[in-house]
């Protein structure tokens, strides 16, 4: 599949055995319902044509998609390890076991809850967890040792009462941030009394002084560190001492960057594990798991977040938490630090490749996975920029820039990262080549009228930019060896 080899089995013809699971499945597939077959060999055909560039997607192994289609599927195990609601769980046990295991190993964390089904899931257990342990209010303490039935109406009033006051302060949306970092319109935003922290005006980055004074004047309970669209990195130690400053919990989301905390890239004050109280990721992205949530936490915290079922969780997804464990195994392979390392590295080249050719980039480039471009210096919307990217084969997604004109839906912005194309082999000298191809085509292309989002493209610069990374991607083939017919 890639040049990381640790995701092939050692002595095994692996793209061999690969391609006879998958035909032996669509054929399965097929007997019921043929379009269902056919629409996922298009979709294996069309990620295997295309550039992706979405910061937030990868590609899995073989053998982790492959562990997602058993009969896991079948069970339910709503509870947890060696105490579930259901009969029958002891290898969906193991199974949990294994994955939760995997995740302490591989991030240092004295604890790993691998239920979540995403990673907003994951924020959700996170945020309960810590109001259950932070907060007390009459029948809060009794959750975990009292059935939720057993608690009266004038505990539940008292209870939302006191939780309904309780304040959260996050990264903005237009600076980075995630929706569920007390984005108004988003639960996380309607939970707490929210207040947002966003970044320099002039340089485009955390000003941790400013995070302190914000702090300090609106004293949290939560304070949320992490993003989904800032290029750089971040010092947690900073922000942890910011929290301990003010009395808040630090829960830290590296949904986007756990890969580069599991590879290694990000150590030390970067790391967010030794410092946060709770942390949460997704497993997909950068960490190349199947799609899915984790919560780490310490000791404190822990006894709260195992119980995100019944808490915010039903019945875990039993078999997404064996894709997990054997994403988490391949990550702690060695050759998956080499792999984080060149994805730090190719967003370098990435960044490099645009501004040499006069692009402009939120904080003027990058030092994690992923590259932010101010479509505006073009003309365009991000929305239109998508668009007529999309058309040349070039997958990305428009993102809020600060104060951003547009809003959340056109924006001015657009997201690229480089876990994917890394994934697939991709180099320096490719990413170069990318940034050309994203600028010639944004360069060629015009809004239309007054709209945010029609746009018209010179003729044939689509076709041409999407031969060009044809050429490319045939030359790094996606699952090289994997055959469905």
């Amino acid at each position: 599949m890639t040049a990381d080899s640790s995701i092939a089995a050692p002595g095994t013809d692996y793209a061999a055995t690969a391609s006879e699971a998958y035909r032996a499945a669509l054929k399965v597939i097929e007997s019921v319902e043929p379009r269902i077959a056919e629409a996922t060999r298009q979709e294996l055909a069309d990620q295997r044509d295309s550039l992706k560039l979405i910061a937030s997607e990868n590609y899995a192994s073989p053998a982790v998609l492959l562990t997602m289609g058993t009969w896991f599927s079948d069970k339910y195990a709503e509870g947890t390890i060696g105490h579930r609601f259901y009969a029958a769980c002891q290898n969906v046990d193991t199974v949990e076991a294994l994955a939760a295991e995997h995740a302490r190993e591989l991030f240092g964390a004295p604890y790993a809850y691998a239920q979540p089904h995403s990673g907003i899931d994951a924020n959700l257990v996170a945020f309960w967890a810590i109001l259950a342990t932070r907060v007390e209010a009459p029948g809060l303490a009794e959750l975990g040792a009292k059935h939720v039935n057993d608690l009266s109406e004038a505990d539940w009033e008292a209870l939302r009462a006191k939780l309904g006051n309780q304040r959260l302060l996050g990264m903005s949306l237009d600076t980075g941030g995630h929706l569920t970092h007390g984005f108004r319109p988003n639960i996380s935003g309607k939970m707490f009394h929210q207040r947002s922290y966003g970044t320099d005006a002039q340089t485009g980055l955390i000003d941790y002084d400013a995070v302190r004074a914000a702090a300090k004047e609106f004293k949290p309970l939560i304070l949320v560190a992490g993003y989904s669209a800032y290029p750089r990195r971040v010092n947690f130690a900073k922000m942890r001492e910011i929290a301990d400053e003010v009395g808040a919990t630090l829960m830290v989301d590296m949904a986007h960057f756990a890969g580069l905390v599991a590879g290694k890239v990000f150590t030390g004050d970067e790391d967010p594990v030794p410092h946060a109280h709770v942390t949460t990721t997704t497993t997909h992205k950068s960490l190349r798991g199947p799609r899915g949530g984790l919560v780490l936490a310490t000791e404190e915290y822990a006894p709260a977040v195992d119980k995100g079922c019944p808490m915010v969780l039903g019945g875990p997804l039993s078999h997404v938490m064996a894709a997990k464990a054997v994403a988490l195994a391949e990550a702690r392979q060695p050759a998956f630090r080499d792999y984080a390392q060149a994805v730090a590295d190719n967003a370098q080249s990435l960044a490099e490749g645009f501004t040499s050719r006069g692009a402009r980039l939120v904080t003027g480039g990058t030092d994690n996975h992923l590259v932010l471009l101010d479509v505006t210096s073009f003309g365009l919307t991000g929305r239109q920029a998508e668009s007529a990217l999309l058309d040349a084969g070039v997958v990305t997604n428009r993102n809020a820039i600060p104060a951003d004109p547009n809003g959340a839906w056109y924006t001015s912005g657009i997201r690229f990262g480089t876990p994917a194309l890394t994934t697939r082999g991709f180099g320096a000298a490719e990413f170069d080549k990318v940034a050309e191809l994203v600028v010639e085509v944004l360069s060629n292309t015009q809004a239309e009228g007054t709209s945010k989002a029609k746009y018209a493209t010179a003729d044939g610069v689509a076709a041409r930019v999407h031969a060009a990374s044809s050429e490319m991607l045939a030359a790094n083939p996606l699952y090289p060896g994997l055959t469905l017919s």
